[in-house]
């Protein structure tokens, strides 16, 4: 099964140095998911001064929100995809990933094309599957 980690915090760290011990703690961590097989990819994210929310509202235009959004109670800061048995699995890795300060981590999982079976016929999900190699290959070539 595969699970997106969502690291969130309460307030953004826009103008703070990250800690170097909590930096040093987070790649020993990374390091222990990849030697046990979890770990499938990560990233941290920008602020939200630096980023843009759309809001879609059927055929109406869209509209555009930049960034900071000031009515979060909460911002995504940093997110892993993870490869585990289960959403216990997860949920143990996620109680020894190191922090400070106050932060929510959510666990979702996500969707395999094999799951839409009542939706989809076979050859819609050999289609998916293929769009998947394809985007995994021009991710490799970048």
């Amino acid at each position: 099964m595969r699970f997106m980690v969502i690291v969130k915090c309460a307030e953004e760290p826009e103008n703070q140095a990250p800690d170097p011990q909590l930096l040093a703690d987070l790649n020993k961590f990374n390091d222990e998911l990849l030697e046990a097989g979890v770990l499938i990819g990560y990233d941290g994210l920008h602020p939200s001064s630096k980023g843009a929310r759309v809001h879609l509202s059927g055929k109406n235009r869209p509209t555009v929100i930049d960034g900071p959004f000031t009515e979060s109670k909460e911002v995504i800061a940093s997110f892993w995809f993870w490869q585990v048995k289960s959403l216990e699995e997860a949920v143990e890795w996620v109680k020894r990933c190191p922090n400070e300060g106050e932060t929510d981590i959510e666990i979702r999982q996500v969707f395999e094309p094999e799951e839409f079976a009542s939706v989809f016929s076979d050859e819609e999900i050999q289609q998916e599957k293929n769009f998947r190699a394809r985007m995994a290959a021009n991710a490799a070539k970048k």
